[in-house]
């Protein structure tokens, strides 16, 4: 019988929630087990193969392809998990939302300390994705099913949920792993 098979990508974030992925250390090979990556930085897999039984969605939607990824995530998986407080709530990218865009431009391409731009252009090319009006949180671009907040939410928090899941049991974890004080 095929495993089921679970999907991550990181948009708007640091990376620093599938460092937890990591951290869940020799659980990892109990993981993999249980599951297959699919499209995921951890194999490399750039595309889906099939029908995922969940996604992990590490960041927020700061630009349009951070949008196009969540949606086609949200296509192929049956349980979508926003991972962290960026994925959550726009998190520090979000910082940016109560400034113009123009400013963000201006700050970034040509008046900035360490910016060298002697011709004074932002760049414009077709290849790189626009920028959203601001940064926004994954619920309020596809339907979410479950939300592991946290700078980055912990192995165990990620494990306890992913094991649930896959068991067909009900994610209920402990306050410990849901504190953060």
């Amino acid at each position: 019988m095929a495993k089921p098979k679970v999907a991550t990508t990181s948009l708007a974030g640091c990376f620093g929630c599938h460092m937890s992925i990591l951290d869940i250390d020799d659980r990892i090979l109990k993981l993999v087990e249980l599951i297959d990556f699919d499209k995921s930085p951890v194999d490399d897999f750039k595309d889906f193969t099939g029908r995922c039984a969940v996604g992990l969605i590490e960041g927020g939607c700061c630009n349009e392809e951070n949008v196009e990824i969540l949606r086609r995530f949200r296509e192929h998986c049956d349980v979508l998990i926003s991972l962290g407080d960026c994925a959550t709530m726009g998190g520090i990218p979000a910082l940016r939302n109560g400034i113009p865009l123009a400013e963000c431009y201006a700050e970034a391409y040509l008046n900035g300390p360490s910016v060298h731009n002697p011709e004074g252009k932002i760049p414009n090319d077709p290849e790189l994705p626009l920028l959203l009006d601001k940064v926004y949180p994954c619920h309020e671009v596809v339907k979410i099913d479950y939300h592991l907040p946290g700078c980055p939410p912990s192995a165990d928090t990620i494990w306890e949920t992913l094991v649930a899941l896959l068991s067909s049991k009900p994610v209920q974890l402990p306050y410990e792993l849901i504190k953060y004080d």
